[in-house]
C-alpha cells in the first residue's frame, strides 16, 4: 500500500512539474519509467536479425547518398530506441546443440525454458511448457500474435501451441485457436480452411474467394474437412482478409489472415497501389495495440518481423535491406506508442542470426589512386590496396526492384522452351544494379537437373555448386538454393559475404525499454531463457 501511495505521489509530482516548467516535459518519459511495475509486455522479434543486419540498416541510413533516412537526421528508429533503452546481447542455442532453429528459439523465448530443436512450446524433455502468452491469459490480460510470415510458422506458433515438430501446422492452427488468443494477424490461410476448399467448384472455395476479394490463393494444406474459420467465428472472432477489412474491424477478438503463405516481401509490395489489399506489418502492429490496450488489466503481444530471416536464408542482400526498413518502420510506431507510458515493457531482439551477412573488403575493382588535401599526401596519392566498399553500393542495394524469389517466379512463368540462362540474365539484370553473366545463370539453372530427396526434403548434388562446392553442406533447403546461388554470384559486386544459407550462433541484440528497475537487469549477455524468464517475472510481479 505504501509503495502504491509513493508511486501515485511521484506521478502527480511529475505532472505538476511539467506544468510549472514546460521544458521539463522532454525528460518526463525517462523519469516515469523508473517505477518497477508493468501491465503490458511487448516482445518484438526480428527473426534472423543479427548484429550485421542492424549494421546494414545503420550503414544505409548514415551513408547512402539517397537514403530514405536523409530527412530524418539519418537516424533509424532502432538507433533512437537503443539510445533510450538498456542494451544487452542474447545467445540462443537450443538444448544440447550449438545452433538453434526458429522453433526451438521461439519456444525458449515463450517459456523461459530450454527447448529441443524444431519443437513447438515444449521443454528440453519434450513436455508442454506454459508460455508467457498463456500466463498472461490466465491473469485476465489480452493476448496477441502478429507476424508477416504465417500464423502457424515457428515463431508465432511457439507462444500458443505445443507440438513435437514445427511442420505440424494443421495441428498448430487448432492449438492456437483453442488458446483463445485475442488478436491474431498474419498469413497462412491454407492451414485454416478445409481440404474441400482446394476444389474450385466447391461452395467453400467460391465463398472464400469472395471474402478475400480474390487476392489470396485458395488452396488448403489440411488433410481433413475442418474449417477453422467457421470455428473462429463461432468463438466470437471477427475475420479479416484484406487491409480494408482490418481497418474496419471493431471486435475485441480478431483473426486476420492476409496471405496463402507469408505476406509478400516489402520489396515486392507496392505500398502506394490503390488496390493494395495486404496490410503492412506496421498497420497490423498498430491495430493489435489498439485492440489489446482496451483491456484495463493489460496485455501481452508478440510481434514478429519474420522475413528478415527468409531474405537471409536466400542470401538476398537487397531484400534484406528492405526487410530491415520494414522492421524499423514498424518499430518507430511501436516506440511512439510506448515511450510516454510507464506501464509497458518493450523487448526488441532476435531469435538467432541468419545467413552470416556482412560487408567485407575485396581485391575486386580496386579504386584508382587519388589526390587528398592532407599534408601526408603532398607528394603521393591516396591509394588503398583493396576495395573497401563505396557508399553508392548502399543505394544500389536499395534500388533492387524485386526479391530473388520474385525474379525466379517470373522466370518459372515463362513457357518451358523460353526458360533459358539468357532469359534469367535478362530478368535479374533488369531488376538489380548488380548484373550476372550467362555463366552465373548456367550455374544457377544447373540445380534443375541435380535434385535428390531425403525424407521428403529436396537437396542438390555437389556438382550443382561449382562456386560454393566447399560449403555445400550449409545450403540445405531445396527451393532456396536457387536464390542462394544468385546471391553468391552477385556478392562480389556488392562487397558482401555470406557465411551460410542457414543460421549461426552469433549473439543477437537485446534492446529493452521500460521501468528502469526492470529494464536495467537486461543490460548484459544473457541466454534467451534467462531474459525470457525475466520478462515473465516482470509480467507476474506486476500483478
Amino acid at each position: 500500500m505504501e509503495a502504491r501511495r509513493y508511486f501515485l505521489c511521484l506521478a502527480v509530482s511529475l505532472f505538476i512539474l511539467t506544468l510549472i516548467f514546460p521544458g521539463y516535459q522532454e525528460s518526463l518519459a525517462s523519469e516515469v519509467v523508473k517505477s518497477g511495475k508493468v501491465k503490458n509486455v511487448i516482445i518484438m522479434i526480428g527473426d534472423g536479425m543479427g548484429p550485421q543486419s542492424v549494421g546494414l540498416l545503420n550503414a544505409y541510413a548514415k551513408y547512402a547518398p539517397k537514403s530514405i533516412y536523409a530527412d530524418q537526421g539519418r537516424t533509424t528508429a532502432t538507433e533512437k530506441l537503443i539510445k533510450a533503452s538498456v542494451l544487452g546481447m542474447a545467445y540462443h542455442e537450443a538444448a544440447y546443440v550449438l545452433v538453434t532453429d526458429s522453433a526451438a528459439s521461439a519456444s525458449q523465448i515463450a517459456t523461459g525454458k530450454r527447448a529441443l530443436s524444431e519443437t513447438v512450446g515444449l521443454d528440453q524433455d519434450g513436455n508442454s511448457a506454459e508460455t508467457i502468452l498463456e500466463k498472461a491469459k490466465k491473469m485476465g490480460k489480452s493476448t496477441g500474435l502478429v507476424s508477416d510470415t504465417r500464423l502457424t510458422h515457428a515463431t508465432p506458433a511457439c507462444f500458443a501451441a505445443h507440438q513435437p515438430h514445427r511442420s505440424m501446422e494443421n495441428e498448430i492452427a487448432a492449438d492456437i485457436l483453442k488458446n483463445n488468443v485475442d488478436v491474431m494477424l498474419s498469413g497462412g490461410l491454407r492451414y485454416w480452411i478445409p481440404k474441400d476448399a482446394s476444389d474450385k467448384d466447391s461452395e467453400i472455395h467460391k465463398k472464400l474467394k469472395a471474402r478475400t476479394g480474390g487476392k489470396i490463393k485458395i488452396k488448403s494444406k489440411r488433410k481433413d474437412s475442418r474449417n477453422l474459420l467457421d470455428e473462429a467465428e463461432s468463438a466470437g472472432y471477427e475475420l479479416a482478409f484484406t487491409s480494408d477489412q482490418l481497418k474496419k474491424a471493431e471486435g475485441k477478438k480478431l483473426l486476420g489472415l492476409f496471405g496463402y503463405s507469408a505476406i509478400p516481401y516489402r520489396i515486392d509490395l507496392d505500398l502506394d497501389a490503390p488496390d493494395r489489399t495486404v496490410p503492412t506489418l506496421k498497420e497490423m502492429a498498430m491495430k493489435a495495440l489498439g485492440v489489446l490496450s482496451e483491456n484495463d488489466k493489460g496485455f501481452f503481444l508478440m510481434l514478429e518481423s519474420g522475413l528478415i530471416d527468409w531474405s537471409g536464408h536466400d542470401n538476398d542482400a537487397g531484400t534484406l535491406l528492405h526487410e530491415m526498413t520494414r522492421f524499423d518502420e514498424t518499430l518507430a510506431s511501436v516506440y511512439d506508442w510506448v515511450k510516454d507510458r510507464n506501464d509497458t515493457l518493450l523487448i526488441v531482439t532476435a531469435d538467432h542470426e541468419t545467413g552470416g551477412f556482412g560487408f567485407s573488403y575485396t581485391r575486386k575493382d580496386i579504386p584508382q589512386a587519388e589526390d587528398f588535401p592532407g599534408e601526408a599526401f603532398k607528394d603521393v596519392k591516396f591509394a588503398p590496396r583493396f576495395n573497401f566498399g563505396h557508399y553508392e553500393l548502399l543505394d544500389k542495394l536499395y534500388a533492387q526492384k524485386i526479391s530473388y524469389r520474385k525474379m525466379t517466379e517470373i522466370f518459372d512463368a515463362l513457357p518451358e522452351d523460353q526458360q533459358t540462362s539468357k532469359a534469367l540474365v535478362e530478368i535479374v539484370n533488369r531488376n538489380t544494379e548488380f548484373p550476372i553473366t550467362q555463366t552465373d545463370a548456367d550455374a544457377i539453372l544447373a540445380r534443375e537437373k541435380n535434385e535428390y530427396y531425403v525424407k521428403g526434403h529436396k537437396y542438390l548434388k555437389a556438382e550443382t555448386f561449382p562456386k560454393i562446392n566447399d560449403f555445400k553442406e550449409f545450403y540445405v533447403y531445396g527451393e532456396e538454393l536457387r536464390w542462394d546461388l544468385l546471391g553468391r554470384a552477385v556478392a562480389k559486386h556488392q562487397n558482401v559475404v555470406w557465411s551460410t544459407g542457414t543460421h549461426t550462433n552469433t549473439p543477437v541484440p537485446l534492446i529493452v525499454y521500460g521501468p528502469t528497475q526492470i529494464s536495467e537487469k537486461f543490460g548484459r549477455l544473457l541466454h534467451t531463457t534467462e531474459w525470457a524468464q525475466m520478462a515473465i517475472d516482470a509480467l507476474i510481479v506486476a500483478e
